[in-house]
């Protein structure tokens, strides 16, 4: 299995655009390519670990997620609209997706673009859990959804998912 440290996908999104080819009256049509924006694949945890404990005026909601799994799909329209509705204020949201290595181009890509989230989405396929959970935090028994929620004065670990957007929201408020 190939683990990669950074991808740069240059994703496809298609538009046309009508042109006159003068010489001959034909109408001609140009297919036109804008990149998408690059999804940072992470082999390791050491690499995204400050990400953690970061000691500054920034509410952080970190959640990890797969694109195979039904509650994380099930609960990802809350994040976006908490992403939304913070707007204004010092909220830093990190999706982590931990979907399979392989799976990152064929299902994480086209889900991210298809559902246009706006959140920031890194992939972290760092298959040694057992080594890295702990330092998430010790009540987290490996199974996701998580979300984690912190700032330089408080933290709040959830290991499920939220029920509705009242429910994360609550919790997002209390750092307020």
């Amino acid at each position: 299995m190939q683990l990669w440290s950074t991808l740069l996908l240059g994703g496809i999104v298609l538009s046309s655009c009508q042109g006159q080819d003068s010489s001959n009256g034909i109408q001609a049509e140009a297919i036109v390519r804008e990149a998408a924006p690059p999804i940072p694949i992470y082999d390791s945890f050491d690499q995204i670990a400050s990400l953690f404990n970061k000691q500054n005026d920034t509410t952080y909601l970190i959640n990890f997620w797969a694109t195979w799994c039904k509650p994380c799909v099930e609960e990802m329209p809350y994040i976006e609209r908490l992403h939304e509705d913070f707007a204004g204020k010092k909220l830093s949201v990190v999706l982590v997706s931990l979907d399979f290595p392989d799976q990152i181009e064929s299902k994480l890509i086209p889900f991210v673009q298809q559902r246009q989230l706006r959140s920031s989405v890194i992939a972290l396929t760092d298959g040694n859990y057992n080594a890295w959970i702990d330092r998430v935090d010790p009540a987290w028994g490996g199974a996701i959804p998580v979300t984690l929620i912190y700032n330089a004065e408080k933290r709040v670990f959830i290991d499920r998912q939220f029920s509705d957007y009242e429910a994360l929201k609550s919790v997002v408020d209390s750092f307020f």
